[in-house]
């Protein structure tokens, strides 16, 4: 049976070769010798998709192999959050976070979840064309720390600004970040968010900020 060193090393390596497959069977593997499931997610996966984020910042991986990179993140890291305890779930901060009301696009979106979800965070995505009145209900509900909105379109970027003022309106204590194609930090400055994400990889180190993770 391989060590609990090659096993993270293999995790890693699932996310960089962008192999989902490979993630889920190396998070069973890992699990079924003994590895705790938060290390192989901070070991492991997270060096590996931090690699990745890297690698995409530099424009020497594109969009599509960024995707395929948060599906492995996803599937392998879904596998060992239901290993966890119950009291380090309970524990971990959470995040609201959907595509707003009239925009459907939600790759990028879904990519932060993924990168979210292999941090440790218990993420309730509310998916896209989000009522704005969902935002803070969920928000209230979950006791969230951070609630984030995505928009793809200029004629729906207005509405982060609606969605934010009804989350500080309700005394929510979560903080509030906004990302998305025609959004800029100006622009979320603004209209009152705590934060801006100018890619799924700087969404996620913008909301460990957040969240006094960073």
């Amino acid at each position: 049976m391989a060590g609990q060193k090659e096993i993270l090393e293999k995790a890693k390596q699932s996310i960089i070769d962008l192999d989902k497959d490979k993630a889920g069977a190396t998070a069973k593997e890992g699990l079924s010798s003994g590895i705790d499931p938060a290390t192989i997610i901070n070991e492991g996966f997270i060096p590996g998709i931090t690699q990745v984020g890297d690698l995409f910042d530099r424009g020497q991986l594109f969009l599509p192999e960024l995707m395929m990179a948060s599906e492995a993140m996803k599937t392998g890291s879904a596998i060992c959050v239901a290993a966890l305890p119950a009291a380090e779930v309970k524990a971990a901060k959470k995040v609201v976070i959907g595509t707003v009301e009239g925009d459907v696009h939600d790759i990028g979106k879904s990519i932060v979840v993924s990168f979210l979800l292999a941090h440790g965070f218990v993420v309730h995505d509310l998916g896209r064309d989000v009522p704005l009145d969902e935002f803070a209900e969920k928000a209230k509900e979950v006791d969230a720390d951070v609630v984030g909105g995505s928009s793809l379109l200029t004629t729906t970027m207005e509405k982060h600004k609606v969605w934010i003022e009804k989350v500080k309106a309700a005394g929510l204590r979560a903080k509030t970040i906004i990302g998305g194609g025609p959004v800029t930090e100006p622009y979320a400055m603004r209209i009152g968010a705590d934060a801006w994400g100018e890619n799924a990889v700087d969404a996620v180190k913008k909301i460990k900020k957040l969240t006094g993770l960073a």
